[in-house]
């Protein structure tokens, strides 16, 4: 029905509104001819909007609050512009819009890119695309996610540059990308705030390389993914994550190990609890993420999320530990409808903050909490 409506719309507006002398006028982009071109185009509307109720304890500190927030809100579309050729953009509208002074684009425009088949096997990738990072935590995208673990609420998903899938018969793919590792300049991110040793590359660049895997039907899965980045002058950043996944007709676990080696600091973590000046180096992060689905019925389905992200920084002659997060993630989902995808959900978000001794002592630092509540809607809606 709103597909039909939509598409009446779109040949009906050339021909509203226009009284002026018929040379004026130009050929309808959408003739009658080739409506049937409407098939190829998917237009999608995300949106997650919940009511939140909140606490922070910490050291000194405290604070609660209640209030409601579109957690993410994005329009999405998507075209088969030739039989090898695919089109995506999505825009998401709880980002800034400022234009990043690397990729020209601003951040809010999270998708942009063609997808060229070469080949019934071999696909190219051009444009602003998500990097091909491993992990299953990573896997969604955050209309999905209430919260993410350290390294992925911290980490540049979305950048320009080109890549290529293959996909041999057997139900494996793999994938190679090389990228732009940021979407602004150095300078433009953290201004004066850097190392004396600290320079901007001729190219802030990311090679990604990763592997889809396909077991026992589809029962057992895999991503996995390899990445280098270099952030400045002769620094970067080596990055590796395992994800596994076991599905059967009503539950699937999903396990994520992520280490990030970071020679300069790019999450920030470790750089905030140093409290240094200029930008850490030589950071380590290493995490833990397990996320069980159970679907009870068809209108009904549980998830629990846990999580946990230690961060070691270099602060005396040896590397640091400093930090350890904690996370859980319990929600219960509730789809009253069959034809569409709109959900409702209960969810309890519950994080924990525990420093070293070291961090602790040397460096000030407080562990705290924070608890949230949330109740909400999620809809990926396809519009036409």
């Amino acid at each position: 029905m709103i597909k039909s409506f939509l598409i009446s719309a779109l040949l009906l507006i050339p021909m509203l509104g226009f009284s002026q002398v018929n040379d004026t006028l130009q050929e309808p982009l959408i003739s009658l001819e080739k409506k049937n071109l409407l098939k190829n185009l998917n237009i999608t509307f995300d949106m997650r909007t919940e009511f939140q109720a909140y606490t922070f304890r910490g050291g000194d500190r405290y604070y609660n609050g209640i209030q409601f927030e579109n957690g993410f809100t994005a329009l999405g579309f998507s075209a088969k512009l030739h039989d090898r050729v695919n089109f995506s953009f999505r825009n998401r509208f709880n980002k800034g819009s400022d234009i990043q002074s690397l990729d020209q684009l601003g951040s809010n425009i999270e998708l942009a890119y063609l997808n060229i088949k070469a080949s019934p096997t071999l696909d190219i990738i051009l444009g602003k695309t998500y990097a091909f990072y491993g992990g299953y935590e990573y896997e969604f995208k955050a209309l999905e996610v209430l919260e993410y673990n350290d390294i992925q609420s911290n980490a540049l998903a979305f950048v320009t540059g080109a890549g290529i899938t293959y996909k041999p018969i057997g139900g494996h793919k793999f994938g190679f990308q090389v990228l732009n590792s940021r979407t602004m300049l150095y300078d433009d991110i953290y201004g004066d705030v850097v190392a004396e040793n600290i320079q901007e590359p001729d190219w802030p660049v990311a090679i990604v390389g990763n592997w889809r895997g396909s077991f026992f039907d589809g029962k057992i899965q895999t991503i996995y993914s390899l990445s280098y980045s270099n952030q400045v002058k002769s620094r970067g950043t080596y990055f590796f994550t395992l994800g596994n996944k076991y599905q059967n007709r009503n539950l699937s676990l999903m396990y994520d190990f992520n280490y990030s080696y970071e020679e300069v600091d790019t999450k920030g973590i470790v750089t905030e609890i140093m409290a240094e000046e200029s930008v850490a180096e030589d950071a380590l992060y290493i995490e833990n993420w397990l996320r069980a689905e159970y679907r009870f019925s068809s209108k009904f389905k549980g998830l629990l999320s846990l999580m946990t992200s230690s961060a070691y920084g270099d602060a005396t002659t040896n590397r640091t530990h400093l930090r350890t997060s904690y996370g859980m993630v319990p929600t219960l989902y509730y789809s009253p409808f069959k034809k569409i995808d709109i959900r409702f959900f209960f969810a309890y978000i519950g994080r924990y903050y525990d420093y070293s001794n070291y961090a602790v002592e040397q460096l000030g630092a407080a562990n705290y909490n924070r608890n949230e509540v949330r109740v909400g809607i999620i809809a990926p809606l396809l519009l036409l």
